[in-house]
């Protein structure tokens, strides 16, 4: 076996188009007999005729490091082996596969006979009945052998070595798990004389003259020619040359209309669903149709928790729909073509479609680019093949409105002879690769994680002369439209700056949108000791090169439960905005969508006042095109006289009107508030004792003049916060501060994760105890004083007027500014009046909506792979924190703040590398922060944008403490 060479596979027929035939076919998937070896040359040579007794057996698809047979590993840009091309590591897994079968009687039935393989990682040799068939390279791509005179009647032995590492290795370094083996099926197609071996159906959009234009080449076996048929418009012709249809619809993504086509020979019926559309790029702007088009994305890879890249039809198609109820429309196939079966999805229930090629070269990255497969020519071939194959399984798919040369592959004369061979065969669509910067051989401006100021200064540079010595290529690149195809980097608590992104997207012609990294968190689930299951990352195989929890950066989970980040992201990206005017006499309502007008939703209003509805109805809008925007007038209940003593809350939602297949009606795709705080009663203070032990229901520690007791609620503090548990974009560099460490080593070097409290004095009044501390770091002279009044205001309950003041030593910008409480016992839950009903930071709170929320106890933080600060939620003006040991009702009296209600304190989130490592404290950690720092998105792109930064700064806050009973 050969794993060390610079060519494509051998032995293939040309590449094709998949299609789907009513000529028989038969599946080879199931249990093959399977063993490995630890290396090639300890491999034995009986692999394809020795006695399997011994051997141990697999499913395929599957991969053989998720069955049982060695472990998986993760590595994002770092090669595990050494950079030498094009050979592989001595210590390379070699899985040798074995199937005895017997060919249906329909297969054989035909003098030709192809054998499929759609996807084996990463190298394989092929043996038919002890004869080399041929071999493969490009693991996430289809081959197909001629085994026509290998098929036999009776028992056939198919016999396939992979090599977990290969030369195929070095062009796949695809920031994933490293999953050897066959992960998608095996395949026999019985092929029929005067069958149909290839189709080109390219299907244009007039838009000028509203028609369609159906361009058809079909490939005849014997050079015999098909017929087109598509029954819903009565069309019946061969099935060559251009044929304008009148009266049909055009396909795009917020009405993926299609229509069904045959292609006939004598011997073979193929079907394919076809969208009329057309794709262009005209004054810098990415048109289809003729019109503008905003790209909604994330970047999808496979990955299923369990079972690794393997194709699971079910899991695809739910996981499609809930990116549409989250109003993504378009998806970058990162960093390889899919199952060719979601490419049927992808134009079934409309998305854009950036379709790439199975190649990445981003290890090279590490020796300054040396050595590149890009830019040697022994590799061109390699190259080539792997576009080849791409655009010819998907050339007939409507959603596909790109073709991606690849990822992170730098620059090379072996990338730009993929371009011109895709441009050459189908014109049809833009070529996208983000390396190229001077876009010379490209059809967009793509960029990954491009600041704020940069993705700005990109839409305005063309709206303004370009310079006199701009070179050709910058000239060319001035035509382009611009677009993301990485950004927002969804990794732990985040990503922050979206909304910030998008205004940008939204405010210049040019740009055409993004796609955040990433979809799914790639976690690997396996059983843990205690019969639970548990979510590994990079590292906890033992791997001796990886790169840790960085695979865990998904706006869902690994199971596809939704982040905070997609409910954030689904509102920045929602095809309706709308604003209410803060006199509550209007709405306006934007239509974002690029096709269709407003008619297939309905506007419906709610007014909330202290958490009760106190008016609701329905808005009659007028027609609204795509990208206008129209202004309704607001009821007089929605803005009469009303005494709130929480909020007064106005509600306006755009809910649909009829079921789709994604979301049944009623569905909402956006909203928009206005929110009045309310004026809250504010108690006068009673007559009670004031001692240094306490004041009314609150009892003192006279050693610290902190809290020990409200009424009969165990609770100590408050205590002076400025830390959090480090998110993962804490602990990244952004790339706005290259010139600083992370924030995380900031915070630390700083002190601020473990201050000390002093206390100065306690003073008890006449009708009130204040209590003053000093908050300093260890190390360092920066501190904060607080000045604490405390004051019974009857009921039970106590009044707490707080003030902050930094002193000016402060070396660093602060995670928050709070007020750190411990309740005893475990938390059960909390009802609250604020935004949520998901966490949100400043950054990151589009999603969030004013409302009177209950929260369980799961639903209080996130659960998080790698534990980290979360479950925050701003704008809070009243909230109960039950827990074991009783409830906490606090009650803002000037202004809101963010709680936090954890079962677990910062220390031990900070502590543990793992969610399962978490154990139960039996207490509840409670923050009432009067001023929190974003997130950012730092572990890839920028840090906090200044406007959401944390400096040193004096605050206040008056509270009402409580102690309630907690209900059985």
């Amino acid at each position: 076996m050969r794993i060390a060479t610079t060519r494509p596979g051998s032995g293939t027929i040309a590449p094709r188009a998949r299609l789907r035939s009513d000529a028989p076919e038969q599946s080879l998937d199931g249990n093959w007999r399977f063993r490995v070896s630890p290396s090639l040359r300890s491999a034995p040579a009986d692999w394809r005729d020795g006695d399997t007794a011994r051997w141990g057996t697999v499913e395929v698809p599957g991969h053989w490091n998720l069955q049982g047979y060695g472990s998986p590993a993760y590595s994002n840009v770092q090669m595990p082996f050494p950079v030498d091309p094009p050979f592989p590591p001595d210590a390379n897994p070699i899985g040798d596969y074995r199937l005895d079968f017997t060919a249906s009687a329909a297969v054989l039935a035909h003098g030709r006979r192809l054998l499929r393989f759609d996807g084996i990682e990463s190298a394989a040799e092929i043996w038919l009945n002890d004869t080399l068939v041929g071999t493969t390279r490009g693991s996430r791509l289809t081959h197909e052998f001629d085994v026509s005179g290998l098929l036999m009647e009776g028992v056939n032995r198919l016999a396939v070595r992979v090599a977990q590492f290969s030369d195929a290795t070095y062009l796949e370094n695809q920031d994933m798990w490293w999953l050897p083996g066959i992960f998608r099926s095996v395949t026999l197609l019985a092929r029929p004389d005067g069958g149909i071996a290839d189709l080109f159906v390219r299907a244009d959009w007039d838009h000028h003259a509203s028609e369609g234009i159906l361009d058809v080449a079909a490939e005849v076996d014997g050079g015999g020619v098909a017929r087109l048929v598509i029954e819903e418009l009565g069309v019946d012709v061969p099935a060559t040359g251009s044929l304008r249809l009148a009266g049909v619809e055009p396909w795009n993504a917020e009405h993926p209309r299609l229509y069904d086509v045959e292609i006939r020979t004598g011997t073979e019926t193929v079907s394919l669903q076809v969208g009329f559309r057309r794709v262009e790029v005209r004054d810098a702007r990415l048109l289809v149709n003729g019109s503008p088009i905003m790209l909604r994305g994330v970047n999808r890879h496979e990955h299923r928790p369990r079972h690794g890249r393997v194709f699971d039809a079910t899991v695809a198609r739910d996981e499609l729909l809930l990116m549409k109820r989250h109003n993504i429309n378009a998806v970058r196939t990162s960093h390889y073509p899919p199952h060719p079966d979601v490419l049927d999805l992808f134009d079934e229930l409309g998305f854009w479609v950036i379709d790439e090629c199975d190649l990445e070269t981003h290890g090279f990255e590490h020796v300054g680019w040396r050595g590149n497969p890009s830019t040697d020519p022994a590799w061109r071939d390699a190259f080539l093949d792997r576009m080849q194959r791409t655009v010819h399984r998907d050339k007939n798919h409507p959603s596909v409105i790109m073709w991606s040369l690849g990822n992170e592959s730098h620059v090379g004369a072996n990338l730009e002879a993929m371009a011109r061979w895709a441009k050459s065969v189908d014109p049809s669509r833009l070529i996208h690769y983000e390396g190229d910067r001077e876009s010379r051989y490209v059809d967009v401006y793509s960029r990954m994680y491009a600041s704020h100021d940069e993705v700005r200064e990109i839409g305005e540079e063309v709206l303004r002369p370009a310079r006199f010595d701009a070179t050709p290529a910058e000239a060319h690149r001035l035509t382009l439209p611009f677009l993301q195809c990485e950004f927002a980097h969804a990794m732990g608590t985040g990503p922050g700056g979206l909304e910030e992104y998008w205004d940008l997207f939204e405010a210049y012609p040019r740009h055409a949108g993004g796609f955040v990294w990433e979809w799914i968190e790639q976690g690997i689930t396996v059983d843990g000791p205690d019969g639970g299951s548990r979510t590994l990352y990079g590292g906890d195989f033992g791997e001796a090169v990886h790169d840790g929890n960085f695979v865990i950066d998904g706006l869902v989970d690994a199971d596809r439960n939704p982040r905070p980040g997609l409910l954030h992201y689904a509102a920045v990206i929602a095809p309706v905005v709308i604003d209410v005017d803060p006199e509550r006499t209007s709405v306006r309502v934007a239509n974002r969508f690029d096709f269709l007008d407003l008619g297939h939703i309905r506007l419906q209003w709610s007014r909330v006042v202290d958490g009760a509805v106190t008016a609701s109805g329905t808005l009659t809008a007028p027609p609204c095109g795509p990208r206008e925007a129209v202004t309704l007038e607001l009821p007089d209940a929605g803005r009469s006289d009303a005494s709130a003593e929480v909020a007064d809350v106005l509600t306006v939602e755009a809910v649909t009107t009829a079921d789709s297949p994604w979301a049944g009606a009623g569905h909402v795709l956006a909203s928009g508030q206005h929110v009045r705080e309310g004026r809250p009663p504010v108690p006068p203070r009673v007559a009670a004792e004031a001692t240094e032990e306490g004041i009314g229901a609150a009892r003192f520690d006279v050693a610290t003049g902190g809290l020990v007791r409200l009424g009969d609620l165990e609770i100590t503090g408050p205590i002076v916060g400025v830390w959090r548990a480090p998110t993962d974009n804490d602990r990244d560099q952004g790339t706005d501060e290259l010139d600083l460490p992370p924030y995380a080593e900031r915070w630390r070097a700083a002190g601020i994760d473990r201050t000390v409290t002093r206390l100065i004095d306690v003073q008890p009044g006449l009708d009130e105890v204040v209590v003053r501390t000093r908050t300093g770091t260890p190390i360092l002279d920066s501190a904060i004083d607080a000045t604490v009044r405390w004051s019974a205001v009857g009921d039970g309950a106590v009044r707490l007027d707080v003030e902050l003041e930094p002193n000016a030593a402060w070396t660093t910008e602060w995670a928050r500014l709070g007020l750190d409480l411990v309740l005893a016992g475990e938390p059960l839950g909390a009802d609250l009046a604020g935004y949520g009903p998901m966490h949100s930071y400043p950054d990151l709170r589009s999603g969030a909506r004013f409302g009177w929320w209950h929260l369980d106890p799961s639903e209080l933080t996130v659960d998080n792979v790698k534990p980290q600060e979360s479950g925050s939620r701003i704008g809070v003006r009243d909230a109960r924190i039950v827990t074991e040991g009783g409830t906490l009702h606090v009650s803002a009296l000037d202004h809101s703040f963010a709680l936090t209600v954890s079962r677990h304190s910062r220390q031990t989130l900070a502590a543990a590398a793992h969610n399962w490592e978490l154990t139960p404290e039996g207490r509840t950690f409670v923050s009432i922060d009067l001023a929190q720092s974003g997130v950012g998105t730092a572990t890839c792109g920028p840090g906090v944008l200044p406007r959401h930064r944390l400096p040193a700064r004096p605050a206040a806050i008056s509270l009402i403490l409580r102690h309630e009973r907690t209900p059985d």
